[in-house]
This record gives structure tokens, C-alpha cells and sequence, in this order.
């Protein structure tokens, strides 16, 4: 097989054989496929495989592969030029079009990734309120900056040590951590140390330990207690943005953050991160402002074409209630199966994304909830789908997401395929 192959060279050149930890396959065991070209809703593997794919770069590809609409965005700048290191019209184009979906949004500063807008996020809270301390929560993932790699804690109040070697313990020892959806948590820090708290970030559907939907009233008391502390609120809508909407969760709960982190979608597939807000913040910004970001290919006139044509595709086509539909379909038809089958498990979903966990538990509502989950077995059944031509995410902690590609016909031989995996295991 020359996946195998591939994955024996790459071992050799490249740490674990891999550019990111997860495409291991180290949490579902077996050889990771390489892939070889995407088109719509499938990906093809270098041995000739074709999956109908669930990873979809983890997010970003909206769309599915290779959208019309993007290639040809993409062939029309290629030619005159990949980067300058100088401002292009791109930039303001894709920074009006973002303004334009987030009424509170006034400046936007575009970086490469989503850790490099929730790092620069934390730096501006931080500025702006004189403080140190920032409140995360268990199981949302915000990127690999220092201050993001802690193990969480248990109770209410944690100060928590790293969970990294690399990580200084003092940059550990600033990062509080509480239950996902624990709104009684979040007031006992506060109660505590409220005064030297600089932040709370938090992904509004968490997506990094699989979907986990806020429960009600769970934003909305956020925005309250750190608005009555003075501390800043960061939305992480890295993955949600313009995915369940044209806008994010922000705009559908019309709860106003003072910081939203974008990425993903907005750069219809190249590396791309955002960091947006209102001027009284944003404007601490270097050369605005004192507080210093800097990034060699921000705002490449790649990224900002292919989320231009990406964002307009969505605009005019404003494919989120069928969106949501065909999510809807197909998590109701995968649990049913389980169902059928006596395996118990929980189906979160939201539009355009989804997770099956493994547990007995009627809800998962935070990170207890999913360690509950049964890992042994979502890589029996993520092996017996990649045999049935579907791929999902080789973690049974990573999100599942679909595409406006995957239409009706898609949603069917995905529920056929999970249905003869079944028979496998």
C-alpha cells in the first residue's frame, strides 16, 4: 500500500510522520492515508480510494473541494503573485465583507492561523484591562500558544500546571480552567479572583472535544459576569464562523463579545486567522496602538481571494437551512442504527457539524461527559467505515463536519455505509 509507504518515508523527515499530531491515526491506530486530490464531497487516497469525507480540513472547506467558484478565484491572482509583504485591496475587500456579517465588529486584523488570533486576543485582554489572569474551559481548544496548554483542573477554581513540556509553569499558573456549560463555576472564580481576571475565552459551540452545544443561557451569563468584572469576553469562532451561519454563534444568540476570533471558513481553505472587535479594543493594535502583532504573510493575497469567493458563494446562496437539514438527517439516521443495534451513544450536532460519542449518558454537555465516551470503539467503527469509502476524523475527540456538497444522495450512502459497518463489528 503505498500510504504505508509514504507514512514509513515521512517518519523518517518529519516528527511522528506527520505535520500536525492527529493525522497520526495514534487515536484509531492503523496507517493514515495520504490523500491525494479532493473533489466535492470525496477525497482519493494515493492507492486509488475514494471516501466520502467528514474531515474536510477540519473545518474550513465549507464548500467541498475544489468549488468552482474558489479555483477560479484562485487562477486568477496566482499569476500576479503569492506575496508582497504590502497591504492589497484583497485585504479591505475581505475585512468589509467580515464587518459586514458582525454588526459589532468595527476593525478586523488578519493573521495565519487560529492560534495565532486567540494568542494576539489574549494579549489585547490583557492590555486593555492591566490584568494577567485568563478563564478557559475544559475540553475547548484555542490553538497551541502557551497559554492555552493546561491540564484542566477539577472544582471551581483551578490554577492549573502545563500540559506540555515546553510550557513555562508561570504561563500555566495565569490560565484558569472550569467545566464547559458550569455557569456556577464561572461565578465562584469570578467571586474570587474576578479583579484579576483579564478574560474569559470560549468556543460558543465547543468543537474540539467534539460538538458540544452551550446550554441555555450559558453565553448570555458569560456576557453578564464579565461585564459586571470588567473583563473582556473572546469568542473562539474559528471553526463556527460563517459555517452555521453567515456570521457565527455570536450573531445568531445576539450575545456581542469584545473579541471574535475567525478562521477556517474565511480563507476557503488556505492558512488564514482573524481576530475582530470594536475599535476601543482592536485599536490597541500596533501601529494604532501599543500592543505588537506582527505576521510576514498576514493578509496574503491568496487566502483573502479564496475566503472572498468562498464568503460571496455563501452570501448569495445562503445554503444554511439545507445545511442544517442534511445534518440533521444524518445524525438522526446514524442513531438510529446504534439504536437498532443496542449500542447506546449520543449524536450532538450543529449546522454542518457533528460527533457520535459512545456513552450511556443521555446528554454531553462537557468534557465529563465526553471522557465518558468509549474510544475503543469509535476506532472499530471509524476502521469498518474507511472500508465502506467514509472518513471521518481519526480522533474520537475531533468534530465531524459536512459540506454544501454533501446533498441528499451523499446523506443516503453515508447512513448505507455506517449501516454495513455495523455488520462488520
Amino acid at each position: 500500500m503505498k500510504s504505508e509507504e509514504l507514512f514509513e518515508r515521512a517518519r523518517r523527515c518529519m516528527p511522528g510522520g506527520v505535520s500536525s499530531p492527529v493525522r497520526a491515526y495514534r487515536a484509531v491506530g492503523g496507517v493514515p492515508r495520504f490523500v491525494e486530490r479532493g473533489e466535492g464531497a470525496y477525497i482519493f487516497d494515493v492507492d486509488g480510494n475514494r471516501y466520502i469525507d467528514y474531515v474536510l480540513s477540519y473545518g474550513p472547506l465549507i464548500l467541498g473541494h475544489v468549488h468552482p467558484a474558489v479555483l477560479k478565484a484562485l487562477t486568477e491572482v496566482l499569476p500576479k503573485g503569492t506575496s508582497f509583504g504590502a497591504p492589497t485591496e484583497l485585504e479591505v475587500e475581505l475585512a468589509e465583507t467580515i464587518k459586514a456579517a458582525f454588526p459589532f465588529v468595527e476593525l478586523v486584523r488578519f493573521v495565519n492561523s487560529g492560534t495565532e488570533a486567540t494568542m494576539t486576543a489574549v494579549r489585547l485582554a490583557r492590555a486593555r484591562t492591566g490584568r494577567e489572569l485568563i478563564l478557559k474551559f475544559e475540553g475547548c481548544y484555542h490553538g497551541h500558544a502557551d497559554p492555552f496548554l493546561v491540564r484542566a483542573g477539577s472544582g471551581g477554581l483551578t490554577f492549573n500546571i502545563p500540559s506540555s513540556p515546553g510550557v513555562p509553569k508561570g504561563t500555566a499558573e495565569c490560565t484558569l480552567s472550569v467545566p464547559y456549560n458550569d455557569r456556577d463555576a464561572v461565578e465562584e472564580v469570578f467571586g474570587r479572583c474576578g479583579e484579576d481576571i483579564a478574560a474569559v475565552v470560549v468556543e460558543p459551540v465547543a468543537g474540539n472535544m467534539g460538538v458540544v452545544l452551550p446550554q441555555e443561557g450559558f453565553l448570555e451569563g458569560l456576557r453578564s459576569t464579565t461585564k459586571e468584572h470588567g473583563a473582556l469576553l473572546i469568542f473562539d469562532e474559528v471553526i463556527t464562523g460563517f459555517r452555521v451561519e453567515f456570521g457565527g454563534i455570536s450573531t445568531r444568540y445576539n450575545v456581542e463579545p469584545d473579541i471574535i476570533t475567525l478562521g477556517k471558513v474565511i480563507g476557503g481553505g488556505l492558512p488564514v486567522g482573524a481576530l475582530c472587535g470594536r475599535e476601543e479594543v482592536m485599536g490597541l493594535l500596533a501601529p494604532q496602538g501599543k500592543v505588537y502583532q506582527a505576521g510576514t504573510l498576514s493578509g496574503n493575497p491568496l487566502a483573502m481571494k479564496a475566503g472572498l469567493a468562498t464568503l460571496e458563494v455563501l452570501r448569495k446562496e445562503m445554503p444554511y437551512r439545507t445545511l442544517r437539514g442534511r445534518t440533521e438527517e444524518l445524525a438522526d439516521g446514524v442513531r438510529e442504527l446504534f439504536r437498532r443495534k443496542g449500542i447506546p451513544c449520543v449524536v450532538n450536532y450543529e449546522t454542518g457539524m457533528f460527533s457520535i460519542f459512545f456513552t450511556e449518558r443521555e446528554r454531553v454537555l462537557d468534557l465529563e461527559d465526553v471522557r465518558t465516551s468509549s474510544a475503543e470503539l469509535y476506532s472499530k467503527v471509524f476502521h469498518a467505515l474507511l472500508g465502506e469509502g467514509v472518513m471521518l476524523a481519526p480522533s474520537p475527540y475531533e468534530s465531524a463536519f459536512l459540506s454544501t456538497a454533501h446533498d441528499g444522495e451523499v446523506i443516503e450512502r453515508t447512513v448505507e455505509a455506517f449501516e454495513r459497518a455495523l455488520r462488520r463489528i
